[in-house]
């Protein structure tokens, strides 16, 4: 109960926001009307502010991550300091180990050989100088894993340092594009009679979207996710959809069987359809009043594993557009690949295209 409760009040706040906006964007009074420009341009300002809201949390997310690197770095350079103090030692012993060989300081032991008047005597001076040769061995062999390990762990400190700096280039990046669209946005609204209750309507619109919009979102990602990770299992129960020319292979897949198989793996997807356009893929869907659109496209990726990748260029809840740090954010959270080696292990993607309604990928043979 407590649920259906909730819902149908997630569903009375999202009427009351379109309710709002429809008023704002197509019925302002008389006095508004003289006031403000003929295109209010209200939608626009929504955007922008939801835009604001979720660069915010981009920045958010970046300072964590410089958090984190800073926290590995520092817990870096103590170890490095350690490792310092013990290479120390093993360097001197590696250096004494030098000296004795280069002073001669060894030689008396091969010389002692040819003074032995039995061969028990030659035998047991022998394994005398084995343990003194492997002990020095030893001491050398010591010293050399433990300089390449911290030349080794020096490098991987460099790296987070280049790491960070990107950070801090990001960071600064989102920060100050944060402050344009908020200097931007202020500077429309101080131009308008209706700025209060268009502030109202970024107040509600931004409470819908962190409230129930983005955990809509987050879980038609997620069950895609899912279904991709199935679709190789798919293709290889379906053979028809496979084309095979000497060692060139092709997989077709028309928009209507990609739904379908959608549709089997999750129920969410009977409210929810995808139509292939010139490399171009689009899923729309709408439930209980909530209004989802992603379009994007795919590429070939070689590293970290071969397959195809999907970009989102577009992500639109209610018609209004996400900004493209919460676009570039699902996609790192969740995998719309699709890697042809789970089909069959030696098949690798060369080309994927959208062409009248199909999604074409072309494969070759991975030697």
């Amino acid at each position: 109960m407590a649920a259906i409760y909730y819902r149908r009040r997630i569903i009375g706040m999202l009427a009351a926001i379109l309710v709002g906006i429809t008023f704002a964007l197509q019925l302002p009074v008389m006095a508004e009307k003289q006031e403000n420009p003929p295109e209010d341009g209200i939608r626009d300002l929504l955007e922008q502010s939801l835009s604001v809201v979720e660069i915010d949390k981009e920045i958010l997310r970046i300072q964590e991550k410089r958090k984190e690197l800073l926290s590995t770095m520092t817990e870096a350079e103590a170890a490095l300091h350690e490792q310092e103090l013990r290479i120390a030692d093993k360097r001197e012993q590696a250096g004494d180990v030098i000296h004795a060989y280069y002073t001669g300081e060894r030689d008396s032991m091969f010389t002692a050989l040819l003074t032995m008047k039995s061969w028990t005597s030659f035998f047991q001076v022998l394994d005398y100088i084995d343990i003194i040769v492997s002990h020095d061995q030893s001491r050398m062999n010591d010293y050399i894993g433990e300089y390449r390990s911290m030349q080794d762990d020096y490098r991987k400190l460099e790296g987070r340092q280049t790491e960070l700096a990107e950070v801090e280039r990001r960071l600064n990046e989102q920060r100050e594009r944060v402050q344009a669209l908020e200097k931007d946005l202020e500077g429309q609204l101080k131009g308008r009679s209706d700025s209060e209750r268009i502030r109202l309507l970024m107040k509600e619109l931004t409470s819908f979207w962190e409230t129930a919009g983005l955990a809509e979102v987050r879980e038609y990602f997620k069950a895609l996710s899912s279904a991709m990770g199935k679709l190789p299992g798919w293709v290889q129960d379906n053979k028809d959809m496979l084309e095979i020319k000497g060692f060139n292979y092709t997989i077709r897949v028309t928009e209507e069987q990609l739904n379908e198989f959608l549709r089997e793996q999750d129920e969410r997807f009977n409210q929810f359809s995808f139509t292939f356009e010139e490399n171009e893929i689009t899923a729309h869907g709408k439930r209980d009043g909530m209004e989802i659109s992603v379009s994007g496209r795919y590429s070939i990726q070689d590293k970290p594993k071969n397959g195809i990748i999907f970009h989102v260029d577009e992500l639109l809840f209610n018609g209004f557009a996400l900004p493209d740090t919460t676009r570039q954010s699902l996609e790192e959270e969740f995998d719309l690949g699709f890697y042809p080696g789970l089909v069959l292990s030696f098949l690798k993607a060369k080309e994927v295209e959208l062409k009248d309604g199909e999604l074409i990928i072309k494969l070759s043979v991975s030697l």
